[in-house]
């Protein structure tokens, strides 16, 4: 069980000699504390509370709580980021609050890309077979002629170097939108940088409203949903009727401005099909 930090702030103030209006501190570790002598509640129509042995609190909650340290506590309670480390000092558990200590998304290019990490200057260049991993995101920047590529699944993520054809007049750094609890991450950071975004996923209204409801809606104009040249043929072609019955009923067109995108509703509604972004890794 955890201790609120309006209860903790309460006790601090109190460990530090004040007097506080005992209806502001109400909780079930209050009456505790009361029980055991260690806070007095003195008044008889208003009541406040008094801290009587400010060693016996320390106690009380090392032995009870795992809280070292009030202060402390209270500060790593109320970061929005926090190390596994501040809550081994402030409570004895690195398992406190929930931490995520494998924050940032993979990269992956087809040939070297210059950028700088932490100010420092890198080279994304993976080996066959390997991604990289970028972790401090938020100090990760791009020259502005890299044009961000966001791959949906991970197969065409894996073979990036069979869909080269695809995106022959931009310079690419593709991202993974997978695992799935990163891409918070991933929107974080194509926030904060000026490189345009085109999304890569499948050819479905699934795979456009991943798009809509998690990119466009947050990088508005820097965006755009890739579709190829051919999709009607790919989709009559390969498209899934099964992918297309089941999405129509929960999709619903709102103001799409983009003309590819357009198409593509259109082709879709035409073959009563879906389509795989798999398709186009060209073997």
């Amino acid at each position: 069980m955890k201790v609120p930090v309006h209860i903790a702030e309460k006790l601090l103030q109190l460990s530090q000699g004040e007097s506080i209006p005992s209806s502001l501190a109400k909780h079930s570790l209050i009456e505790d504390l009361v029980s055991e002598g260690i806070i007095e509640r003195k008044g008889r129509i208003q009541k406040s509370l008094l801290l009587s042995d400010n060693k016996a609190l320390n106690t009380y909650l090392k032995n009870n709580y795992s809280i070292n340290d009030l202060q402390q506590y209270i500060q790593v309670s109320k970061k929005e980021e926090v190390t596994r480390s501040e809550l081994v000092a402030a409570t004895s558990n690195s398992k406190h609050t929930g931490v995520r200590s494998f924050k940032g998304f993979l990269v992956n290019c087809y040939s070297p890309i210059q950028a700088k990490l932490n100010g420092k200057e890198i080279t994304l260049n993976p080996v066959d077979g390997t991604f990289q991993f970028i972790y401090d995101f938020e100090k990760f920047t791009l020259s502005p002629d890299i044009t961000i590529v966001g791959i949906e699944n991970p197969e065409n993520f894996r073979h990036i170097d069979k869909q080269k054809y695809l995106f022959t007049d931009i310079n690419p750094l593709f991202v993974s939108r997978y695992p799935q609890n990163q891409s918070k991450d991933l929107i974080k950071w194509l926030k904060s940088i000026p490189n345009n975004y085109i999304h890569f996923g499948d050819f479905d209204f699934a795979g456009i409203g991943i798009y809509l409801y998690e990119f466009k809606k947050h990088l508005e104009d820097r965006t755009c949903f890739f579709v190829p040249e051919n999709i009607d043929k790919l989709i009559a072609d390969f498209g899934n009727k099964k992918r297309y019955d089941e999405q129509k009923i929960n999709f619903v067109v709102k103001s799409i401005r983009e003309r590819n995108l357009l198409h593509l509703i259109s082709a879709i509604h035409k073959y009563r099909k879906g389509l795989d972004q798999e398709i186009l890794i060209s073997e």
